[in-house]
């Protein structure tokens, strides 16, 4: 199955533009699980005072600002990202904090109206695998970077280690709602693969990357709570499961349920494993 990559990023426009009020309303639960994300990526880009950073596919922006917090007053910070609703949610809460040195745009990562050599670093959160070309990303990436400056970013790895997408993901496949993933296609896990993303790395100009591989966990109170993330702020699975009949979509709630069982603790909450890779280019 190929897809059409205009095709493709009209979707994903919409769908991240659905997402942007559940990402708001489930910001804070978010940051106290991958907190830890944000600190690595920071601590790889080392970001300096007085310095220009870039936060590719920001998202409500947390990662931006706390970028934001190491270059100071004197430094600048673009807070990007291709949907304008979740750039507009960055910058609600950037004004909340009282940042000063943060500038909020609407780019898209893969041809992006910024001079070349201009910023010192990069970072983004996972933001390459969903992306239409993520190789004209990562190559727009290097050309915007000064001085062999670092490109800090995270990107899911495969799977099996990141049963809270891909079993609720298997039970839409499983169900007839989703096609079997693609070879090469844009998604959650397509940069699962060290390989992939030392090939995609290097093709675009940078040296060898570094990879860690990190792993954490999500954790859910009730099920309701696990249903909540995935009906609003799970991308694509959100968009097939809110699109589906009302028989249909509570069928599928149930066979999401029974295959989370793993999961569940002895409390009746959810711990689901991942891992994502940490990636550090110059």
């Amino acid at each position: 199955m190929t897809i059409d990559p205009d095709e493709y990023r009209a979707q994903s426009l919409a769908t991240w533009g659905e997402m942007a009020p559940g990402w708001q309303d489930r910001r804070e639960w978010m940051l106290n699980i991958t907190g830890p994300i944000n600190s690595w990526l920071v601590d790889k880009a080392d970001p300096q005072s007085g310095q220009t950073i870039l936060d590719i596919a920001s998202g409500t922006g947390d990662l931006g600002f706390a970028v934001a917090d190491r270059v100071g007053e004197s430094g600048h910070v673009i807070s990007s990202d291709f949907s304008p609703s979740m750039n507009e949610m960055a910058r609600r809460n950037g004004e909340a904090r009282g940042l000063i040195n943060v500038e909020y745009r609407v780019l898209d990562a893969e041809k992006m109206d910024i001079d070349d050599d201009s910023v010192d670093a990069v970072v983004c959160r996972w933001g390459y695998m969903l992306m239409a070309d993520p190789a004209a990303a990562l190559k727009e990436t290097k050309r915007v970077l000064r001085n062999s400056g670092p490109l800090a970013f995270a990107v899911w790895t495969t799977p099996d280690h990141n049963p809270w997408a891909s079993v609720p993901a298997m039970t839409l496949v499983q169900r007839g709602y989703l096609p079997p993933p693609a070879p090469g296609a844009p998604g959650i896990f397509a940069m699962g693969d060290a390989a992939r993303i030392r090939e995609l790395v290097t093709n675009a100009g940078f040296a060898e990357p570094e990879l860690e591989e990190i792993p954490f966990a999500f954790h859910y109170g009730t099920f309701d709570d696990l249903w909540d993330t995935l009906v609003r702020i799970a991308g694509p699975l959100a968009h097939v499961i809110n699109a589906l009949p009302d028989d249909e979509r509570i069928a599928t709630r149930a066979a999401i349920m029974q295959n989370v069982e793993p999961y569940r603790n002895p409390d009746g909450s959810y711990s689901a494993p991942a891992a994502t890779w940490g990636v550090v280019a110059r």
